[in-house]
């Protein structure tokens, strides 16, 4: 068995870093050649060819075509066995679509499981660093699957923050959009004119919400359709009731604007609830640095005074 020192593992770490980097460099490199016949058609065909789609698929392995040719595959099943361990692949699914992002559960679980990858990297790094050396051997044995699943728990939160913000953005846009909308039914046009120019002006992200419903009415969904998919998508319950209201005057034939109103004045009643809410939270977390930091204060600059004067004896 040959004995590495510190310096040679160090070298080889760096070496190979460099030599990914290089060939990423090299990978980014445009190919001197013309396109193919099929690279030029198959972006083209992609709604009604399968073979198209899987052909793309096979091409998407940026930035290391050789490498990402050869790994995806044991990632991808990486994926799915880490996808079946941990479960909740309805959860992930439903807070992709919150979050907005175009990403599929499996890319999302490829992602995490790089992440962890980076973080148990990472953790079999920090063994070589002198203050470890000491360390018990319990420590550095569990020392990178810590670091690898704090990893991949920390690409699951920042899904989870970016769900929570955008639902935010999106609860706060609501009153304003449909405000809008009632100002546009009001002044003549119609529900699908309404919903294309509010997505056209707005660039939030419910404008952006009611761009993929005008998108889907265009392509043959029924306008109820398209808004309860919406709402299944965002599971945002002031935006489910104004869309179960908005539907049902559609079916009904009741008139849109009042409901409209309705709902927008609504919205904007919660948000000043919820904006009391936040407050009374704040009022309360306000009390600790008073109660723990200021009063103590206080009560020792009322009482030194007086213990400096009793102990010096007048």
């Amino acid at each position: 068995m040959v004995r590495v020192s510190t310096a040679t593992a160090w070298a080889v770490l760096c070496g190979t870093g460099l030599g990914l980097g290089l060939w990423s460099l090299v990978s980014l490199t445009p190919r001197l050649r013309a396109p193919r016949l099929v690279d030029r058609v198959a972006p083209y065909v992609l709604d009604v060819s399968p073979e198209a789609r899987e052909f793309l698929r096979r091409r998407l392995v940026d930035p290391l075509p050789i490498i990402g040719s050869l790994l995806t595959p044991i990632l991808a099943a990486a994926a799915r066995s880490l996808s079946a361990w941990i479960g909740g692949t309805e959860v992930v699914a439903h807070r992709l679509q919150q979050s907005g992002t175009q990403k599929t559960v499996e890319q999302f679980r490829m992602e995490q499981l790089s992440w962890a990858l980076v973080g148990f990297a990472l953790g079999t790094v920090l063994l070589f660093l002198p203050a470890l050396h000491a360390a018990p051997v319990t420590v550095r044995v569990v020392l990178p699957p810590v670091v690898a699943g704090a990893a991949a728990w920390g690409r699951d939160w920042l899904l989870q923050r970016a769900a929570r913000q955008r639902l935010a953005r999106i609860s706060s846009e609501l009153p304003t959009v449909l405000e809008f909308l009632t100002l546009s039914l009001s002044a003549g046009e119609g529900i699908l004119d309404s919903l294309r120019r509010i997505s056209v002006a707005s660039s939030g992200e419910l404008a952006r919400e009611f761009a993929w419903v005008f998108a889907d009415v265009h392509s043959g969904i029924p306008l109820a359709d398209a808004l309860r998919d919406l709402s299944r998508r965002i599971r945002l319950a002031p935006l489910t009731r104004a869309i179960e209201q908005v539907t049902g005057a559609l079916e009904r034939g009741s008139p849109l604007g009042e409901v409209l109103r309705a709902q927008a004045q609504d919205s904007r009643d919660e948000s000043k609830r919820r904006l009391l809410e936040v407050a009374g939270k704040k009022e309360v977390a306000m009390m600790i640095p008073l109660v723990f930091l200021i009063l103590p204060l206080t009560v020792i600059f009322a009482i030194f005074p007086g213990i400096f004067v009793l102990q010096s004896g007048f």
